[in-house]
């Protein structure tokens, strides 16, 4: 797995490397400076410093190394980036994403929903608490849910919905249409098992 990680990682560096980083500035919701030549990305509540010269990803305000899989998230939003596009403001499961979000629905169901059920099914309101470390706003979905700026422009919604002797608990993960044109499917995809891996981590912690 940290092969595939790594081969990823490498990937988008290449890729980011044939971008002009001036003009991915006029498409996100980032700014760069070409005196450093590093871009300011805000990734969830943090913000971090993508350096184009000495391909280094860090935390802003400490100088933290991300786990891998959020800087392959980070590299690939930057080159991917694409000029805005005029789409539905709305809420829609993997499944309704193109270019293979059915396909990949089973997987990302096993390693990320049913965990956010374990965490979160028997105790919903817990959902908000771990969010909030995260920057998760309450949201009035389900018996607990909440939405989190990944970046600037791609949200996240997770709900919770509560099990008892009758009904089993449950729990998704939602998208707005527009992450087709921000990220790669892949990328999706694993922006919503990390919030998820990451949700999952403070429950810990906090219930």
């Amino acid at each position: 797995m940290e092969t595939n990680y790594r081969i990823a990682y490498n990937k988008y560096w290449q890729d980011l490397k044939k971008m002009v980083p001036e003009e991915i500035a006029t498409h996100l919701a980032v700014t760069y400076s070409s005196d450093t030549q590093q871009f300011i990305v805000s990734f969830f509540n943090s913000e971090y410093i993508v350096d184009y010269s000495t391909e280094r990803i860090y935390r802003k305000s400490d100088g933290h190394v991300p786990e891998i899989n959020a800087s392959i998230i980070m590299l690939n939003y930057l080159a991917y980036a694409k000029k805005p596009q005029d789409m539905p403001r709305k809420w829609v499961s993997l499944k309704e994403l193109p270019k293979g979000g059915m396909l990949f629905y089973p997987a990302f169901h096993k390693d990320s929903i049913l965990g956010l059920v374990k965490s979160f099914g028997q105790q919903p309101k817990g959902l908000l608490e771990c969010a909030a470390a995260l920057g998760g706003v309450p949201a009035s979905f389900g018996d607990a849910s909440a939405v989190f700026q990944a970046f600037p422009e791609i949200p996240l919604c997770v709900i919770v919905w509560e099990g008892d002797e009758e009904v089993q608990a449950n729990a998704t993960i939602l998208f707005e249409p527009s992450i087709e044109h921000l990220l790669h499917i892949e990328s999706a995809i694993g922006l919503g098992m990390y919030l998820a891996s990451k949700l999952r981590r403070e429950a810990k912690s906090f219930l």
